[in-house]
């Protein structure tokens, strides 16, 4: 078996550290596997050392080598999902765009905030709308392709900094918004913000209520910046299976148990490609903060993902109807990476093949 053979690899130690993998089908639990890894041992010679993975105490939760913090909260099951909370936090925008809570999305940014005491203030800023953060297309002044471990990474800057939302906010800005991918977490880190100006709710609260409490997600735990805001950039802990049933629900176009949660309309917006990633013709494309892998060259078929530091991989697979889920803590350069196209090229073909053969028994009956 296919799945059979992915977790002799993951348990051989092939992909580094995985911590989980969760594959459904159809709405069933096919395949669920936890893999018990020593982060006190993987991490120990950094867990005390200042860095940019620890820029601000000898542990806490912004000291990724803690194994208090990392990858699971004090040590529980809630695994931390890192970037996927950005995917997340969309979710929760659109449940309140579905609900009429929230303005529309090409609202402009700098009507949330008091523009005299906003730094670096010109018409393109003035431009940028809420859908260019929730795109990765603000035009701010960002370099997040350096690794993390490197202080030079602006993401880095901005988990060191005291105020999130005004270290992100005062970046002058590069390009027009909308015109260019350049991924930005300081722009997510916005959206908590953003969310409160425009609601009066807390994000985490209104998460709470209206999207995980249909889901009956009841665990989770949400770090907040220094000025008290939810960590909407990578802040979110969630168990696995929890993870996985907010796939699933965008999967099944926004209902779940009969009940709408997200409009047909924020769904279909978020699994459109806004922009490419890059040039290459296979590039991911990236729509309402989910990224969109073609399943081959020039495809027009993606399958929807969120990518989270570490290895946070959850994923749907539309046409098959699967979602899977892979949690991980590879966090240095140069450690092993699951090759996730691979892995999921292997996945797809077992299905078809299964397809095939009951086609094939159904017909000799």
């Amino acid at each position: 078996m296919v799945l059979d053979s992915i977790n002799a690899e993951i348990t051989a130690g092939r992909y580094g550290y995985i911590d989980r993998m969760i594959v459904i089908r159809r709405g069933r639990l096919v395949y669920d596997r936890s893999y018990q890894q020593d982060y006190d041992r993987a991490y120990h010679d950094s867990v005390h050392v200042r860095g940019p993975l620890n820029p601000h105490e000898y542990t806490g939760p912004y000291n990724y080598y803690d194994p208090w913090w990392h990858p699971f909260y004090r040590r529980g099951d809630l695994h931390t999902l890192q970037s996927v909370t950005k995917t997340i936090t969309s979710m929760v925008i659109g449940t309140a765009v579905t609900r009429g809570d929230f303005p529309n999305l090409d609202t402009p940014v700098l009507t949330f905030f008091d523009t005299t005491s906003v730094a670096n203030v010109d018409p393109r800023k003035r431009r940028m709308t809420v859908r260019h953060l929730l795109t990765m297309t603000s035009g701010l002044d960002w370099n997040e392709s350096l690794p993390y471990t490197d202080p030079k990474n602006t993401a880095t800057a901005l988990e060191e900094s005291a105020d999130w939302t005004k270290f992100t906010i005062d970046r002058p800005m590069a390009t027009d918004p909308g015109t260019i991918f350049n991924y930005n977490s300081g722009a997510s880190a916005l959206l908590a913000y953003v969310f409160a100006r425009a609601t009066g709710r807390d994000i985490e609260e209104y998460a709470a209520q209206q999207l995980f409490a249909p889901l009956g997600i009841q665990r989770w735990f949400w770090k907040r910046s220094p000025t008290g805001l939810p960590d909407t950039e990578g802040g979110l802990y969630l168990e696995s299976r929890d993870l996985a049933k907010l796939w699933y629900l965008v999967l099944k176009d926004g209902v779940w148990d009969g009940h709408r949660v997200l409009s047909h309309e924020w769904v279909r917006a978020s699994v459109t490609p806004a922009i490419a990633t890059g040039p290459a013709p296979n590039s991911p494309r990236y729509g309402l903060s989910w990224w969109l892998y073609p399943f081959a060259r020039d495809s027009a078929r993606y399958y929807w993902a969120g990518s989270g530091f570490g290895g946070q991989l959850p994923i749907a697979l539309p046409d098959e109807d699967i979602v899977v889920v892979f949690n991980a803590w590879n966090i240095l350069p140069g450690q092993r990476r699951l090759p996730l196209r691979a892995i999921l090229g292997r996945i797809v073909n077992a299905v078809s093949d299964t397809k095939v053969s009951q086609g094939a028994a159904q017909r000799r009956q």
